[in-house]
């Protein structure tokens, strides 16, 4: 059996426990590529990294000029998802961390996260707009 469905099975939901999926809008566009790469730093040798700031700063022309992408990682890229991946894993680990109440449960793939919540709607609100306000570069999310 697969380790998250042992740990499904292992879960107790209440009938009074919120059941929540938060989904990041436009997660691509809005990963900090300066961030990133710094997170990318702890897990990367420098020639990994060098590739990784090439590939995550798209270049592009438009009507004979040229422009480079100062910020948001490049659809389409198969690096993308995994830059995507360590940043949303950080941001969600700090606010979780400073959450006065936390969730039962925190399942994340990619930018949609599935919640079970236990304090009631008045303190997942409390917690939301904490968690919205914790970067500048990560909309709300749809709850």
């Amino acid at each position: 059996m697969y380790p998250v469905f042992q740990t499904l099975e292992s879960l107790r939901v209440q009938p009074e426990d919120l059941k929540v999926n938060f989904d990041v809008v436009s997660l691509f566009t809005n990963v900090p590529i300066v961030y990133s790469l710094e997170l990318l730093s702890h897990h990367f040798e420098d020639d990994a990294l060098e590739l990784f700031k090439h590939v995550l700063t798209p270049t592009f022309c438009f009507d004979g000029q040229f422009y480079e992408q100062t910020d948001g990682v490049a659809m389409g890229s198969p690096l993308s998802p995994v830059t995507a991946n360590f940043f949303l894993e950080d941001f969600e680990k700090k606010a979780i961390k400073q959450a006065t109440h936390k969730p039962v449960c925190w399942f994340i793939y990619v930018d949609d996260t599935f919640v079970i919540w236990s304090h009631g709607q008045e303190k997942l609100t409390e917690f939301l707009n904490r968690f919205n306000g914790l970067h500048n570069r990560i909309p709300s999310p749809k709850n």
